[in-house]
Order: C-alpha cells, then sequence, then structure tokens
C-alpha cells in the first residue's frame, strides 16, 4: 500500500503532464544511469548483505552449520511454504516478466494466458517427478546421479551436456533480460549491467549454498508480488489515464479498430485494411481467445518450458531439498501460485501499453521493453524504478538457483564422479564454493556473447525447447519407467535435438528463400515446428527402442549407487529408528504420488483444454461484462497467490523466529 500511495499521488500531481507524453518511450532517456548503478551495484550489495546476515543468524541461534550436504541441500528439510515461493521465485524470470506482456502486446488476452498456462503445467507435472526421485532415490544429489545409476558413465555424460546446457540458455536469458531493461531505462551500458547483476547474488550463494538461495527467493517474491499489486491497482483502480476497468476495455476495442492484430503468416506485410484473412485474431481483437498467434506461442511455450524444468537441475534441487511430506504440496501450490504473476502482470501492463498505445519498435518488443515502457509512460520515473527493482528481484533469485545448480552439477557430477570420487565434504564444499565463482564471472560473459550474435530474449526464449526439448521425455521415462533403456535414452535425446535442429533450419529457410539466418530462424513457423518435433521425436525413439529391448529395471537398486557426504569428523549410519523413519515416508510418498497425479493431471487438463478451448473455437470476443470477470479473475488469483507465498513460510518458521528472539544460542554455536 506504501508503493501505491507515493505512485498515485506522483500520478495525481502530474496527470496533465503524464497525458501530454502518452505513447512516448525514449529508450535511455527515462531515469538517470546513476539509477542503474545504485540497483544493479548498491541493492545487489544490501540484499547480499540481509541474506548472509540470516545464514549467521540460523547458524548462531539455530545451530545450521554449513557442510557439503547442507550447502547444495539445505538439509532436505524445507517446508511446503517455502517450497512454493522457492518454486515461484525460480520459474519467475526476466522472460516471466518481460516475454509474457510481450506476447500480450502482440496477441491480446490470450497471449498472457498461454504464457501462465503454458509454463505452470510443467512445474505442476513435475511433482510426479518429484515424488518418483524421493522414492527412488532419497539420497540423490542431482538428477544426473539417477542416470548414472541406471545406464553408466556414457549415457551420464550425454545429459550432463543436456543440463549445462540448460543452465546456460536460462542464464543467458536472465541476463539479456535484465541486461537490457537496465540499459533501456538508465543508458548503462548493456554489456556492464549484464556482468554486475550477478555480483550479489554471488556473495550469498557463496555464504549460504541452497539455503540462502531459498531465503532470497522468499525475500524477492515478496517484493515482486507488492509491484504488481501496485501495478494492478494503479491501471485499475487509480490511474486516470487508463480509466479503470471500463476505461481499458474502451481503449482496447478502439485499439483493435485502429490496429487489428495480424496473422503470423501476414507479419511483416501486415494486415490488408478491410480483409480479415488477414487479422490473427477474431476480428482484428485483442480481447479474445481466439488467437492463431496466441494459440502458436502456447504450443512453443509448453514443449519449451518442459526442458526447462524437466532439464534444469534447480528444479530436482528444490525437490531433492524438501521435506517427503511437503514435496507435492509444495510443487502444486508452487506452479498455481506462479500462474498468477505472469498472467495478472501481462493481463495488466502488457494491455495498458496496447491501451494507452505506447509505440515500440519491433527490435524494442523483442528485447521485453514492453512493461517497462508502459510503467515510464503511465507513472513515470516512479513506474520505471518499481520494474526496474522488480525485475533485479526476478532475475538475482533465477540466478542465484542456476548457480547452486551448476554448482552441483559440477561438484557431484563432474569433480566426485570422475576426478575424486572418495571428495571429502570439505573438499566438495570448498569446489562448490569455486565453481559459483567461476559461473558467477562467466554469467556476464556468455550475456555478452549472446549479445554479440545480435540474439533477443524473445528469440532465446522461443529456441530453448529447440536444443534441449529432446531430452525431456528420456529422462522422465529414466525417473518413472522401468523398461527404459540406455539405448532408448541415448538415441531419443540426440536423435531428437538432431532432427529439431534440422526441422528448424529447413522450415526457416524455406519461408526464406533459402536463407537462414536469425530473421528466419526467429519465424513463428520454425519455432513452433522445431520445438514440437523435439519433444514428439525424441519421445517416440526411446519408448520404441526401449520396447524392442525389453529389460526390466530393479528400482531396489537405484539408491545403493548413492551415498550422503559427511564430513571428517561424522559418519553416516542408517540407525533403526532411520530405518522406521523412511519406511513412513515410504507410505507417505506412495500417497503424494497419486495425489500428485490426480492433482497435477486435472489442473493440466483444466489451464489447457477447459478453460481456453471453448473460448478459442468459439471464436468468441469479449464484452465489457466478460472482461471485467477476466480482470476480477486475474486480481482475486494474484492476491490470494501473494497472500499464500507471504505469510505460509512465517507461519511455518515461527519455532525458530521463536528460537532467535530468545537470544539463546545453539550448542553447536558455542562449541
Amino acid at each position: 500500500m506504501f508503493l501505491v500511495s507515493i505512485a498515485s499521488m506522483g500520478l495525481i500531481q502530474s496527470a496533465e503532464a503524464a497525458g501530454a507524453i502518452e505513447g512516448e518511450f525514449v529508450l535511455g532517456e527515462v531515469l538517470d544511469e546513476s539509477v542503474g548503478w545504485f540497483i544493479v551495484v548498491g541493492l545487489g550489495m544490501v540484499f547480499a548483505g540481509i541474506i548472509s546476515a540470516e545464514i549467521k543468524i540460523e547458524e548462531k541461534y539455530l545451530g545450521n552449520m554449513q557442510s557439503s550436504e547442507g550447502f547444495n541441500t539445505a538439509g532436505r528439510i524445507i517446508k511446503t511454504g517455502l517450497t512454493a515461493a522457492a518454486i515461484v521465485s525460480a520459474w519467475t524470470w526476466a522472460a516471466t516478466l518481460l516475454q509474457s506482456s510481450t506476447v500480450a502486446y502482440l496477441y491480446g488476452v490470450s497471449g498472457p494466458f498461454w504464457y501462465a498456462a503454458g509454463a505452470s503445467i510443467q512445474v505442476l507435472l513435475f511433482g510426479i517427478l518429484a515424488i518418483e526421485l524421493k522414492r527412488k532415490a532419497p539420497n540423490a544429489h542431482t538428477f544426473l546421479e539417477i542416470i548414472r545409476a541406471r545406464f553408466g558413465a556414457g549415457t551420464h555424460k550425454v545429459f550432463l551436456g543436456f543440463a549445462l546446457t540448460c543452465n546456460m540458455i536460462v542464464t543467458g536469458m536472465l541476463l539479456l533480460g535484465g541486461a537490457a531493461v537496465v540499459n533501456g531505462l538508465t543508458g548503462m551500458d548493456i554489456s556492464l549491467a549484464a556482468f554486475l547483476i550477478p555480483v550479489g547474488v554471488m556473495i550469498y550463494t557463496l555464504v549460504g549454498g541452497l539455503k540462502a538461495t531459498f531465503v532470497a527467493d522468499y525475500m524477492h517474491t515478496v517484493i515482486i508480488f507488492i509491484v504488481i499489486l501496485t501495478f494492478v491497482a494503479m491501471v485499475f483502480f487509480i490511474s486516470p489515464i487508463t480509466g479503470g476497468v471500463e476505461g481499458m476495455y474502451n481503449k482496447l476495442v478502439e485499439a483493435a479498430s485502429l490496429n487489428p492484430v495480424i496473422s503470423p503468416t501476414f507479419a511483416e506485410g501486415g494486415a490488408v485494411e478491410g480483409d480479415p484473412s488477414t487479422y490473427g485474431n477474431a476480428m482484428g481483437a485483442y480481447l479474445t481467445m481466439a488467437s492463431a498467434g496466441g494459440l502458436i506461442f502456447g504450443v512453443i511455450n509448453i514443449v519449451g518450458n518442459f526442458g526447462t524444468v524437466f532439464v534444469d537441475q534447480a528444479y530436482w534441487q528444490r525437490a531433492i531439498a524438501a521435506q517427503p511430506s511437503s514435496t507435492v504440496k509444495g510443487f502444486l501450490l508452487g506452479g498455481m501460485c506462479w500462474f498468477a504473476i505472469p498472467f495478472t502482470l501481462a493481463t495488466t501492463m502488457g494491455l495498458t501499453a496496447v491501451a494507452i498505445d505506447v509505440e515500440l519498435s519491433p527490435e524494442q518488443v523483442q528485447l521485453g521493453l514492453v512493461v517497462p515502457a508502459a510503467a515510464s509512460v503511465l507513472m513515470g520515473e516512479i513506474g520505471a524504478i518499481m520494474v526496474l527493482v522488480m525485475l533485479f528481484m526476478a532475475v538475482t533469485s533465477a540466478g542465484s538457483a542456476e548457480l547452486i545448480a551448476v554448482s552441483s552439477l559440477i561438484t557431484y557430477d563432474v569433480y566426485r564422479t570422475y576426478k575424486n570420487p572418495n571428495a571429502t565434504g570439505k573438499q566438495l564444499l570448498k569446489v562448490s564454493r569455486g565453481v559459483i565463482v567461476a559461473f558467477g564471472l562467466g554469467m556476464g560473459a556468455l550475456a555478452v556473447v549472446l549479445l554479440g550474435m545480435g540474439l533477443s530474449l524473445g528469440f532465446v526464449y522461443l529456441a530453448m525447447g529447440i536444443l534441449i526439448g529432446s531430452a525431456v521425455i528420456p529422462i522422465a521415462l529414466t525417473i518413472i519407467w522401468n523398461r527404459t533403456t540406455r539405448a532408448g535414452a541415448v538415441a531419443g535425446a540426440l536423435i531428437g535435438v538432431c532432427l529439431s535442429l534440422t526441422t528448424w533450419t529447413s522450415v526457416a529457410a524455406s519461408e526464406a528463400d533459402g536463407v537462414i539466418d536469425i530473421a528466419s530462424l526467429g519465424g513463428a513457423f520454425p519455432m513452433l515446428y522445431g520445438n514440437v518435433v523435439a519433444i514428439l521425436s525424441s519421445g517416440l525413439i526411446c519408448i520404441v527402442i526401449s520396447l524392442a529391448q525389453n529389460k526390466k529395471y530393479d528400482w531396489k537398486q537405484l539408491d545403493q549407487h548413492m551415498s550422503l557426504v559427511t564430513d571428517d569428523m561424522e559418519q553416516h549410519e542408517i540407525t533403526a529408528t532411520e530405518v522406521a523413519k523412511r519406511e513412513q515416508d515410504e507410505e507417505q510418498l506412495k500417497k503424494a504420488f497419486k495425489f500428485s497425479v490426480r492433482g497435477g493431471g486435472l489442473l493440466t487438463l483444466i489451464v489447457i483444454i477447459f478453460w481456453p478451448m471453448p473460448l478459442y473455437f468459439s471464436g468468441y470476443v469479449f464484452d465489457f461484462g466478460f472482461y471485467g470477470l477476466w480482470v476480477g479473475i486475474a486480481i482475486a488469483w494474484v492476491s490470494a497467490a501473494a497472500a499464500i507465498i507471504i505469510f505460509m513460510p512465517i507461519v511455518e518458521a515461527r519455532k525458530g523466529f521463536a528460537e532467535v528472539f530468545s537470544g539463546k544460542k545453539h550448542a553447536s554455536a558455542t562449541k
């Protein structure tokens, strides 16, 4: 409410001035460059200090001393609320805030919906794999350890390549989006911004490991929700520029008559005046789910995001860190709460950019500048600063997740596996921290390379499924199907990526008279076909070869290949009490597995089939009443999600707070 009050005061005082500049957005001239430096460097150091201090307080009063296990798994004791907050944060990339509003700007209300639906079902369904990991490999540190235990070193190296590629893509997108917005709003050098953004993240991840990322996840997600709620209040209840829900509706109807949404087929030539056949949406309207471009994006989004969940160690790490009883609830709750972020933000700010006629070049749109442009025109400097803060929160928290994910892969799947199998906990902790420093510094270099290649956030986002989507089904089947074979998994992944790349380039060449470049590869149909071929061909190949070999794997063998790593002074023994606890956990996990299949499956059908498809095939264009209902759903959803994410972790951690406030040091801290 504090942010709402400040923003509304600033807006009311300058309503006439804001109206006078409606539609204008000058790149790099909204904020002074010093603001960029303050947020990128100053805010990064502030959060690094706060989170590092919190970790030290836990060590002093709660006895959570740092070890290699704790550094990479957070002790495997994270509860439901913090698990959900961590899922929301890890899945809230720069693209979540920027690309969702880009597709709203391009396709209308269908864009935010398909972004949210197309990227939430993966988290919902991933809960099934998370439970299977808990049941079959409770000592695992990474999902690649499971692949190595089943199929050996050769297959392990293949999927290690896919996993690291995934981390590179996600990290690249985080910094491409973050650096582009910092540059666009403040004029700060884009390469310099890309290098400096990860510094604060690197510091607190070094200090606290995975637990620090959970703490950062919570703090950053709270701020993101507060900013989104402020934008919602401004657009639909306060701003004289938008005119509330009714004003937005009238402006969006007028926008469709002046600039109807065009079909991807006619994207370059534009719509032919008076010819509805060139329209991409029903009647060229922004207020309809009947959108060809929106649906194409939805399919690409679904396929691509299966890759960046199922192949990203960051999500497996959250499954490993969660308590058995919290795993499914945390993933389902996190997935549904996350849905509200792109759905509500893009329905609010992406469509505001259309309604108030913010003019952006195609290059600015692809860089993800719709939200900062809309916020700047709507609220001036305050809006621009809020976008920068929100984006910085998203980039740094997700960046921390990627840092610790890469650290775990290199530590356990390279160093411990191939270089030093008998490494002690202290040695592994040292390697983990070394990787964090190296990758933290390398993240900026990666973003600069991508910028030098002329790649934007939008391009990388749409292409990610082509590059890593072929690993999704082989990885999933390795965890849940005892008939998956080594040959099936490897052939599916490798042949699948070859087929997807061939399809992508071939379709691009056919649409551009044989020319293969960034422009032709970025077309809607080359991206669509490449993504679909990646996931479907790999799954078919993996299943057919595995069935032909007709082998069955005994799951009891799996966890025998994995062991916890303790410091030199400790010995890990499975006591009678621990055996009994595992049996109890097994019963919980069986129930949780059934719940995850039913819950995740039902929610997936709702958001992919039952909700959007009747609206798509009917060609319905929203009237004012339905638009009001749509906005009401978005506001209610984001409000409920914010309440859950903000308050549930606090309630669950009340005992820890009580111990800290008691001022009594933990016994381990006094030794």
